[in-house]
């Protein structure tokens, strides 16, 4: 069931002259990734045959995930009338794929998916809130924070059925936090860099991963603030199963920040070394792999 609906969002309150054009740039990117979420849910049905309970959520998941992409990708178009949300989501489409035809999950067992989305959730909810603080457009604020707002519900949703199946794997917690920490790394794959090449580059420009991912995360970490990080890391904490707010969430929430902004500026350099037209590092993807299934919010 949504919580809110495409129609109901005042339109008519976009103000041109508040766009920022690197938000616009990562609106863009952002908008086929959640469009792709109903390959997700075949992925996931596939992953957890057998239980009907939380196939049907996984559906009502998806609804939504696409009717994320779907106000993102009419938003952008009212930003850039020259731009065409639907024909980019089908070029992304075509050379970049997430593995169907699976049972079982890539992360060892259905604990461990679980954790993985969590991780998942606990990223869009803080990227859509911080895009939200970044931006002056009225309707894209608005837009963010109805989005931020479902991840979080999502998080929950993901986090209540790993604790289901917590009790038949019990996961140890180092495992938990081997899984939580290798998805959060996943995060510089193909699957947002090839987003960002088909959304803000022209189809003569070759696809260039390093350069991709430089100009979707350098802009990306620039709308993060401590506050931001300090939610994600109670998120995280919470679902590894530590103290979620305690003193070392906070610590770890700082280290994690002071690395970010580093980052920043190292995603920052190589954009300007990589102008378009330089030497890619390889072409486009054929397909993901199994290890670059789980990027999707």
């Amino acid at each position: 069931m949504k919580h809110w609906r495409i129609e109901d969002v005042a339109w008519d309150r976009f103000e041109p002259s508040r766009v920022d054009p690197d938000v616009l740039r990562m609106v863009k990117a952002a908008s086929v990734v959640e469009r792709n979420g109903l390959d997700y849910a075949i992925y996931l049905n596939n992953v957890f045959t057998g239980d009907p309970d939380f196939k049907g959520a996984v559906e009502n998941w998806a609804v939504e995930e696409v009717q994320h992409g779907d106000a993102l990708g009419h938003w952008a178009m009212l930003a850039d009338p020259s731009w065409d949300y639907p024909q980019s989501f089908e070029r992304y489409r075509s050379s970049y794929h997430i593995p169907l035809e699976v049972d079982a999950s890539v992360r060892g067992s259905r604990t461990g998916e679980l954790i993985a989305r969590c991780m998942v959730e606990t990223g869009t909810s803080s990227f859509y809130t911080a895009m939200a603080e970044a931006t002056d457009e009225p309707v894209l604020k608005l837009i963010c924070k109805q989005i931020a707002a479902d991840e979080y519900r999502h998080f929950k949703l993901f986090y209540d059925h790993m604790h289901r199946y917590l009790k038949r794997e019990k996961l140890g917690v180092l495992r938990r936090t081997r899984i939580a920490l290798g998805r959060v790394t996943e995060s510089e794959d193909d699957e947002l860099a090839y987003a960002y090449h088909c959304t803000n580059e022209g189809e003569g420009v070759p696809y260039d991963h390093k350069r991709c991912i430089a100009a979707y995360m350098s802009r990306a970490m620039g709308f993060y603030r401590r506050s931001h990080i300090d939610r994600a890391m109670g998120m995280m904490f919470k679902t590894i199963g530590f103290t979620p707010h305690g003193r070392i969430s906070r610590a770890a929430s700082g280290l994690a920040f002071l690395a970010m902004r580093r980052r920043g500026r190292q995603f920052a350099r190589i954009m300007a070394s990589r102008p378009f037209g330089a030497a890619p590092a390889h072409g486009a993807p054929e397909g993901a792999t199994q290890g670059e299934a789980l990027v999707s919010g």
